[in-house]
């Protein structure tokens, strides 16, 4: 007899059956038809990526880590320079921070540099350097997260756990003609384990492979190649929808705010200063002009005079506007004043 929480288990399990069962164009029990249509697809036309041509799991990590919110032909430059840079999991941990955030220099989301290196201490400190093959141990690394414990998981070790990001939320939802935002916990949630109910569990690593490569080059966000899709005749917008680009369902966009921050190139005897950033937080780690958001009724040298006296405790001659800067991050947008300013005295407390 089972208990309660595995009878919650069984009526969920067989609930998500029927449901898929439901959504798509064939029975579960077609199912290994869709499977070998995406598998052949893939072995047929998939890109010549070098993270491709390795079973390491250290590489494949580190691909996995860098592919996250960057295409595939900009990770190219970086990916390669990186693996000689630190050849070994253990050469990763060993190194200094700095070291490996002007290795990632460009790249973006720094944060993913940060979290690979406190991994890889993890890793060597805990698992005698080697990473973990299961999920769930994967998962318990501080510095992975779902997303890269599944695809180091598969792609690495062959074990059967679906991989779920942009490129496979767009492919799944156009599928099943999920008409709800992607971003909500709950159709997240279905969208893992409607992932999980496709994948072909005998190649788990190439077939996340091939859903995401679906995703990246014929069910692309704009103008998806339905006509070339190896598995169109079981997806149920490209069946019942006008626009398959219609899904997935895009959420209200939300007013971008826009802050004001005076900086200042701190000049002594002709070297200027620079100060790092604390670890948590926003581009944490990585190094910056002192500067500060210009409160309301505040100049921009008044801004800058205050900080630099809070923050590292110099006093400060705010001379000359230097430049003007405009750049958008993710979430907001800024406009950056800076001014040239002359050290009067003080120790920098860093």
């Amino acid at each position: 007899p089972r208990s309660s929480v595995e009878n919650r288990l069984f009526s969920r399990t067989a609930y998500l059956n029927d449901e898929l069962e439901k959504r798509m164009r064939i029975s579960k029990k077609s199912l290994p038809t869709l499977q070998a249509k995406l598998l052949t697809w893939f072995a047929e036309e998939k890109r010549d990526l070098p993270w491709r041509k390795t079973k390491d799991p250290y590489a494949i990590w580190v691909s996995e880590v860098m592919l996250q919110q960057t295409q595939a032909r900009k990770v190219l430059d970086y990916y390669q320079r990186f693996l000689q840079k630190f050849p070994s999991i253990r050469s990763l941990a060993r190194a200094d921070l700095d070291d490996v955030l002007k290795a990632w220099e460009g790249l973006g989301y720094y944060a993913r540099a940060r979290n690979l290196h406190r991994a890889a201490k993890e890793i060597v400190a805990s698992h005698r350097g080697k990473i973990p093959a299961e999920y769930e141990q994967l998962q318990r690394v501080k510095g992975i997260g779902p997303y890269t414990a599944a695809a180091v998981a598969s792609i690495a070790f062959s074990q059967p756990k679906a991989v779920v990001d942009g490129n496979v939320i767009r492919v799944l939802s156009r599928l099943f003609l999920i008409e709800k935002n992607p971003q909500e916990k709950e159709t997240r949630a279905s969208l893992s384990e409607f992932a999980q109910l496709l994948l072909d569990k005998s190649a788990p690593g190439d077939f996340n492979e091939a859903m995401m490569e679906l995703g990246a080059t014929i069910c692309t966000p704009r103008k998806p190649k339905c006509l070339l899709c190896p598995i169109s005749d079981y997806c149920m917008a490209y069946h019942q929808l006008d626009n398959p680009a219609r899904l997935p369902v895009k959420p209200k966009k939300k007013e971008v705010p826009h802050y004001d921050i005076a900086a200042g190139l701190i000049w002594d005897e002709g070297y200027v200063f620079i100060d790092r950033r604390k670890e948590d937080g926003l581009l944490g780690g990585l190094w910056e002009f002192p500067g500060a958001k210009i409160r309301p009724g505040e100049t921009a040298q008044e801004a800058i005079k205050r900080e630099i006296r809070k923050e590292i405790d110099l006093e400060v001659e705010v001379g000359d506007f230097f430049m003007e800067v405009k750049h958008a991050y993710t979430h907001f947008k800024i406009t950056l004043h800076v001014h040239h300013c002359l050290y009067q005295n003080g120790e920098p407390k860093l």
